[in-house]
């Protein structure tokens, strides 16, 4: 699996092995489900913890626990500094150039919405266009429809083909004087399609467009460099990346979030407030309204960390081969059609049987132990485009083992005895 050409040095064989041994570090995956060993293949929708991150957490509410930036007492400067420890951690991890451009929020819809919320209400108007890809989630969708609602612009799509690439043709074709803002994911969750996101922004830039990127999916599995991207904003969560659910954060060029008003109004986002006027605070400050979640941001920062101590380029290594083996594996199944079947594939695998529901198939998985997700993704369009109600999707991390994909595809022919 590769991001985006020559971007990180080949692991070593020694790496690979390492990452490999790590699965004893998740306390979850211990368990047995229905008196079978757990096969948790639904990182895509939310990847376990590493007990380093557990350990973090813990460690903050049993010592530090205070609300951060407005105390002067022992324990609220040492939560803020805890705090603003991770942002830094942020900035070296995505190789942001000013710590300010990093914003946290509580996940990547949210910094979505923060986008065509602010960026929105100062740069489009009436007429104006937004494009987005026909392979997005509905968290960089919805959020842009109803800006073009509220300001009366247009929603336009890149399209895909038939394997779940953009056709790069009709991207430049569609970039028009009219277009405010490009937003594209730069690893589907429903198709694992990895988007040449360098060249999108490229093209974008060549007529001036930003470009936002919903990069949920990627970070977890690959080395992202904003700077290297040319990004404008980039958004990710901290679930999908071993981290806790509830945290995120929203990287922005500077310039564009000097410019851009606040997103909600409160606690912390503001320098001096009376009945006639409210001072705003600098950035990132100035989109950080209220309590943030403290305990989360730390355990990101533990996950950081730890991805650090990994090496993503050996996670990388492992993910693809995995993915390879499953889908060599999977093909052997009769009536089984693999929903995404790019050249750039990062480690998921959408498939559906013939005659079979994708929700029986998860059923009859979860009885063997195998957690997997079934439905539409949170990408409806992606499904109406291949023509299916819902597809089974199976998404991999460096802690599972080709032992478990066997234990899948045993799953899967469990299926066609009992439904096929």
């Amino acid at each position: 699996m590769t991001t985006e050409p020559a971007t990180v040095a080949a692991p070593s064989f020694h790496d690979i092995l390492r990452i490999a041994g790590c699965r004893h570090h998740f306390p979850l995956l211990r368990q047995l489900v229905n008196g079978k060993p757990l096969v948790y293949f639904d990182n895509a929708a939310t990847s376990q913890k590493p007990q380093v991150v557990i350990d973090a957490m813990v460690k903050y509410y049993e010592t530090e626990n205070s609300n951060i930036h407005r105390g002067v007492h022992y324990l609220s400067e040492r939560a803020t500094q805890a705090y603003e420890r991770v942002r830094a951690k942020v900035k070296a991890f995505v190789n942001a150039e000013d710590q300010r451009e990093i914003i946290f929020v509580r996940g990547t819809t949210e910094a979505i919405n923060l986008v065509a919320h602010s960026f929105g209400k100062i740069h489009v108007h009436p007429g104006d266009e937004i494009l987005v890809s026909a392979m997005e989630h509905h968290s960089n969708i919805v959020p842009w429809q109803i800006l073009c609602e509220e300001r009366d612009a247009t929603l336009k799509v890149i399209p895909m083909n038939d394997r779940g690439e953009l056709l790069m043709d009709e991207y430049e074709r569609l970039l028009s004087d009219r277009t405010r803002i490009v937003a594209v994911t730069h690893v589907s969750n429903a198709l694992g399609t990895i988007n040449p996101v360098k060249d999108i922004v490229a093209k974008a830039h060549a007529r001036g467009i930003p470009v936002l990127v919903d990069g949920a999916q990627a970070v977890p599995h690959m080395h992202v460099d904003v700077r290297d991207l040319d990004c404008d904003f980039y958004a990710f969560s901290a679930h999908k990346m071993f981290g806790p659910t509830g945290v995120g954060i929203l990287y922005g060029k500077r310039r564009w979030l000097e410019a851009m008003p606040p997103y909600q109004g409160g606690g912390d986002m503001i320098k001096s407030v009376t009945f006639e006027k409210t001072i705003y605070n600098d950035l990132p400050y100035k989109f950080e309204a209220g309590t943030p979640n403290i305990g989360g941001g730390i355990g990101l920062g533990a996950a950081i960390d730890y991805l650090h101590e990994l090496d993503l380029g050996g996670v990388q290594q492992l993910e693809h081969d995995l993915l390879a083996y499953a889908t060599e594996k999977i093909l052997t199944i009769p009536g089984v059609r693999i929903i995404g079947t790019a050249a750039q594939k990062a480690a998921v695998l959408s498939f559906t049987m013939e005659g079979i529901h994708p929700h029986d198939i998860g059923t009859i998985l979860d009885v063997e132990g195998v957690a997997i997700r079934t439905g539409h993704h949170c990408a409806q369009p992606v499904m109406q485009f291949f023509g299916v109600p819902a597809t089974a999707r199976a998404s991999f991390a460096f802690y599972n083992t080709k032992e478990e994909v066997d234990a899948f595809i045993k799953a899967l022919h469990k299926v066609i005895e009992v439904l096929g």
